[in-house]
């Protein structure tokens, strides 16, 4: 399980931060599950927030960009790419990755990469925050945005 040496969460203080939580519609529970826990991040933060939900994990990309644009500080993207019998996985995980990184890069402005790529969906259940979930993947994505956008508005002064 990738929690093990997981860094300290949580004691932010997100105000003045506008973020746009961006999540995809495949596999809703899970889906669901991520939501929930960056939502409780971000409102633990006291940061402004939204959510956007676009088709699926490809879509991510674009609606960040437009987010950015629309001037957000920060972005939580989720989502969830299950592997099946073909390679579609690998170019969906490959293509979402490299769009986020790259929107990112461009923007000069965080995502909290909460996208999860799966060989089941019992991994997906054990990572999305739900009662009984080792692990909050949907906090942890939007507690690394957080704590980005702080340390880019404090490198820009």
């Amino acid at each position: 399980m990738s929690g093990a040496g997981a860094p300290r969460t949580g004691d932010i203080d997100g105000r003045g931060l506008d973020v746009v939580i961006i999540a995809g519609t495949w596999h809703d529970v899970i889906t669901d599950g991520l939501i929930s826990g960056a939502v409780r991040t971000l409102d633990a933060a006291q940061a402004s927030h939204r959510l956007v939900r676009v088709p699926g994990s490809f879509e991510l990309a674009v609606a960040a960009q437009a987010a950015f644009a629309g001037g957000a500080d920060a972005v939580v993207a989720l989502g969830v790419i299950i592997r099946g019998g073909t390679p579609h996985f690998e170019y969906v995980s490959s293509a979402t990755t490299d769009g986020l990184t790259r929107v990112s890069l461009d923007a000069g402005k965080p995502v909290g990469f909460g996208v999860l790529t799966l060989d089941d969906e019992q991994q997906g259940l054990d990572r999305a925050g739900l009662e009984g979930s080792k692990e909050d993947k949907g906090a942890e994505a939007a507690d690394a945005a957080l704590r980005m956008a702080i340390v880019i508005r404090e490198l820009r002064g």
